[in-house]
């Protein structure tokens, strides 16, 4: 069975970069009718907070990108201990002493000398003696010893990837601190559980490597791996400095909706065109993580305001008459409200600003020039409530009054009832006003 996994660190807010991996990773489940594991990384008890946990839980319910189990790293410290051992007894895993600065010195004059800056596994050639001295003096960590050969993988979206692992460092899979590390308890868990099917960003791919070497040392067999390109703003800018506006929550609080987003990220980076869905359903339906290039992507957060718009367009009442209703339109008008403003609406929060311009009656607006006539057209207009002829005798009158006609007849009278240069058909609009428009 196809198994997928989004594990996700709760040491922040729940961001658009993260969501990249959560969707594809849905995707790929759900196509296949398999199980998709939300897998909470909160090995890192320091930065991981419960609020961000649960944050995590309400975007991706937001977004109704459902899992079938949430898994807890913290409650699997076991397992990574029984994992540990087992490393240590086949020799795959050595405790190590060197301090950050004896590191930084090595690597230092590694590069000096023209080498690679690798780990020198100098650990190795201590005797127990030695050990139990540098023990005594300081902490140690512990670091998994690779197999000095090329690892190689077909990769879902980066095609054929070999890496040489005698150019990368034996990795630390436990700190000083007893922290078991994001490439130890990933690994231990891909291979528990499962998983099948891995997609995460390109900047793991070095990760992967060495994670398929510990997967296979712990006796399983690695699951395939796909790496997404990381987002650049929309000049190709790093994006990370802006991450913190792009949180799912704060997009939530602009009024974003799901399959906005959904639809923007199912696409952006692949060789599709992005293509408005209506739900969760027709997202994963077109789905193909083939299609997806190497290449940074870019990601402009304004194209997810067309999105919003237009998709909010193509709902039936039913799908937004709570917030119609919050909005105070009278149920009687529900309907006509919103087949008016339903395509001149920028987000949810704008259905309450519609409904404002028909019961107040006081956005109105005249430029300097057309206040003169907007003060004698408004004398021509009788008081509400009005019908859906109101508007056409209302500029009929108007035009036999004052002789103007075209764009200078109409443009002044729309500005005089909703404040807008455009909007929505004037007859419905008239014909939901509850009270005289004033300017």
């Amino acid at each position: 069975m196809t198994t997928t996994r989004f594990a996700p660190s709760p040491t922040g807010w729940m961001h658009i970069g993260n969501l990249r991996a959560a969707l594809f990773n849905h995707a790929i489940a759900r196509q296949q009718g398999g199980e998709f594991i939300l897998r909470i990384d909160d090995t890192d008890q320091e930065r991981s907070k419960p609020e961000y946990v649960d944050g995590i839980l309400k975007a991706l319910d937001w977004l109704g990108l459902t899992h079938d189990r949430v898994e807890r790293q913290s409650d699997r410290m076991a397992r990574y201990e029984a994992a540990r051992e087992k490393l240590i007894a086949d020799g795959r895993l050595y405790e190590c002493f060197e301090t950050p600065t004896e590191l930084d010195l090595k690597r230092k004059k590694q590069l000096n000398m023209g080498k690679p800056p690798v780990y020198d596994r100098a650990a190795l050639d201590l005797s127990d003696a030695e050990k139990d001295k540098l023990r005594a003096e300081r902490g140690s960590h512990w670091r998994f010893k690779l197999d000095r050969e090329r690892i190689e993988w077909e990769d879902g979206i980066l095609g054929h990837v070999s890496i040489d692992a005698a150019s990368v460092s034996d990795p630390v899979l436990i700190k000083e601190s007893g922290q078991v590390l994001y490439t130890f308890a990933s690994s231990v868990d891909d291979a528990e559980m499962g998983i099948t099917d891995v997609v995460r960003g390109s900047d793991h791919v070095t990760n992967t490597a060495t994670q398929i070497q510990i997967i296979r040392a712990l006796g399983y067999e690695p699951p395939r791996f796909a790496h997404h390109s990381l987002l650049t703003g929309p000049q190709g800018e790093a994006l990370s400095k802006r991450l913190g506006t792009l949180s799912l929550r704060d997009l939530k609080a602009a009024g974003i909706e799901p399959m906005a987003i959904l639809s923007l990220m199912a696409r952006l980076g692949s060789s599709q065109p992005v293509e408005l869905r209506q739900n969760v359903a027709e997202v994963i339906e077109g789905f193909d993580i083939s299609t997806f290039g190497s290449a940074p992507t870019k990601l402009d957060p304004a194209d997810l305001e067309p999105l919003t718009a237009r998709w909010l367009s193509q709902q039936p009442l039913s799908e937004v008459a709570e917030d119609v209703a919050a909005a105070g339109v009278p149920d009687d008008l529900a309907a006509p409200f919103w087949e008016v403003v339903r395509e001149n609406l920028k987000t949810r929060a704008t259905i309450a600003e519609w409904w404002a311009v028909f019961r107040d009656g006081r956005a109105g607006r005249a430029e300097p020039e057309d206040a003169e006539f907007v003060g004698q057209a408004l004398g021509l207009l009788g008081d509400a409530p009005y019908g859906p002829e109101t508007w056409k005798q209302w500029t009929d009158a108007v035009k036999a009054e004052t002789g103007r006609k075209g764009k200078g007849l109409f443009l002044p009278l729309r500005r005089a009832v909703t404040g807008m240069d455009h909007g929505p058909d004037m007859g419905g609009v008239m014909a939901l006003m509850q009270v005289k428009p004033q300017v």
